[in-house]
């Protein structure tokens, strides 16, 4: 075997060693790129050249110039914000009382609602502490089965990573883009492939909302055959909710999760944009949320900013509105007035949330928060780009390559070795690691194989979502041992996800083997 081969290998192995140590992960991956480099060099089996094109890979369009990674932060913020206004609780409330009446209705509203935090946060670990704080004490009060209960808990927390808007999403739609690029050169002249994190978000909606429909299946089905494992909640003599309560604590988040999808998915904004209105959505709500039944000029503001953007959407998209043009019409002219009232109105809502969140000592701590979680995620990006250029000098994306082409079964062996070796890292490794350094060495052959990038990158996040809520090693199922009561048995807990896991493998099988419950969406929005 050759040096360089050698090298690339030792140089993986020191970085799963490193990860696995608890070292901080963008140091580990480019302090020991750095450390093999340098060795290489030295040895003569590595071009320097490789090692100084880093800082202009950085600069360009690998990472600060790469507009796929402009929604992140902004995403992150809409989370975090949604995440400290009690908007959960709200949600967990609601639905409750609206389906706990049926045998499984807690069931169930644990699954809508974590569906709705996945669309909203996109924040596992968070999503997973807020339900198990909330709704598992409830689900075990009313004499559920706590295997039951603590696997419907983690298994809905872990819908962040495929319903979007996801960051999981956004990020692999980053790396299988890149991962497509590289595949057309090698493929040569001619060939082209396109993945947006659109594409991404709609080929994730289907298989999403089927996963919700086949977890809401099999409460249903266990209220049916187990009926005393999930019975129905009994009359706590609360007052009966008002349309108020559920058109504010229900269709609210749901009417900013539809402006965020619907603009995107509909073409009328791009994912940044679509992200822009997430953010500042989630600050009014937020605001509107921790404002203690107060409606003065501030809860106003934000109500009438609502509607605003409703009205410049529409104008958009309806009518003229250039101011550059010779000739205005005069219908035009009163919409571009009136635009302009309504963008005057939507950004005082937006301060007037921001002020409230501030009152209420949240808007700093939020902001550190998603600044803190961005600055990680743009950290470790850096980090991976060092390992996969070393890894590449080395010849290490040829050596993988070479390894899935000689698969036995052709292109699916290939395709089954790769999602299994994401799926034993992701006992291990978080989800950002297996997304930019183990995604980029997979990703190009497979695409040269034959297989949809799109398509993959579904198959890609349903497979790290599978290994979230696997035992014993499962991030969710940790999470959810870290809140959950003492009284609750770690063993409950891991045989409580093995329902969900399977129903989890069934969805990968039913988007392995229907690829246009992946594709059929992205094709209709391009």
């Amino acid at each position: 075997m050759e040096l360089e081969i050698i090298l690339a290998l030792l140089m993986f192995a020191a970085a799963i060693g490193g990860l696995l140590a608890g070292y901080p992960v963008a140091l580990t991956l480019g302090g020991v790129a750095l450390l093999f480099a340098l060795v290489g060099i030295g040895l003569g089996v590595f071009p320097e050249p490789h090692l100084l094109a880093l800082p202009s890979r950085i600069h360009g369009g690998s990472v600060m110039q790469n507009d796929k990674l402009i929604p992140v932060p902004l995403f992150i913020l809409m989370g975090v914000i949604l995440e400290r206004s009690r908007i959960a609780e709200d949600l967990l409330h609601i639905a409750s009382r609206l389906l706990g009446k049926l045998r499984g209705g807690l069931g169930f509203a644990v699954i809508l609602v974590g569906a709705l935090l996945a669309a909203s946060t996109g924040i596992v670990g968070a999503t997973v502490i807020t339900m198990t704080l909330i709704a598992l004490p409830s689900m075990l009060r009313q004499n559920y089965n706590p295997r039951l209960a603590s696997g419907t808990i983690a298994a809905s927390g872990t819908l962040g990573q495929i319903v979007p808007p996801s960051i999981v999403l956004i990020l692999l739609a980053d790396a299988v883009s890149n991962a497509a690029n590289r595949a057309a050169t090698e493929m040569g002249p001619g060939t082209s492939f396109v993945v947006s994190v659109g594409d991404l978000f709609a080929g994730a909606l289907l298989p999403g909302l089927l996963l919700v429909g086949l977890y809401m299946a099999y409460v249903a089905m266990t209220a049916l055959l187990r009926p005393q494992d999930c019975p129905p909640v009994k009359d706590d003599g609360s007052d009966p909710l008002t349309l108020q309560e559920i058109l504010f604590g229900l269709g609210a988040p749901l009417f900013l999760i539809l402006a965020v999808l619907g603009s995107m998915l509909g073409g009328i904004a791009s994912p940044t944009q679509a992200a822009a209105i997430g953010a500042a959505g989630a600050l009014m709500l937020a605001g509107l949320r921790l404002s203690d039944g107060e409606f003065g000029i501030w809860q106003k503001l934000i109500v009438g900013a609502f509607f605003s953007i409703v009205f410049i959407v529409a104008a958009k998209n309806l009518l003229d509105l250039r101011m550059g043009v010779e000739t205005i019409h005069p219908v035009n002219m009163v919409a571009i007035v009136l635009t302009l009232i309504a963008s005057v109105i939507f950004l005082a809502g937006v301060f007037a949330g921001g002020d409230i969140l501030h009152q209420k000592t949240q808007l700093v701590s939020a902001l550190k928060s998603a600044v803190e979680i961005t600055s990680m995620v743009f950290l470790i990006l850096i980090g991976a780009s060092l390992f996969s250029l070393v890894f590449r000098g080395f010849g290490g994306d040829d050596l993988v390559h070479d390894m899935l082409a000689v698969t036995p079964g052709g292109k699916w062996g290939a395709l089954i070795i790769a999602m299994l070796v994401m799926f034993l890292l992701g006992f291990f490794l978080d989800f950002i690691e297996i997304v930019f350094v183990v995604v980029p060495l997979v990703t190009p052959p497979l695409i040269i194989a034959g297989f949809d990038p799109v398509w993959l990158g579904i198959l890609m996040a349903l497979n790290l979502q599978t290994s979230f809520l696997t035992p014993p090693f499962g991030f969710a199922l940790f999470y959810l041992r870290g809140a959950a009561p003492d009284e609750l048995k770690t063993l409950d807990i891991w045989r409580g996800a093995l329902p969900f896991i399977g129903l989890q493998i069934l969805m990968i099988l039913m988007v392995a083997t229907f690829p246009a419950l992946a594709t059929w969406l992205p094709s209709l929005t391009r």
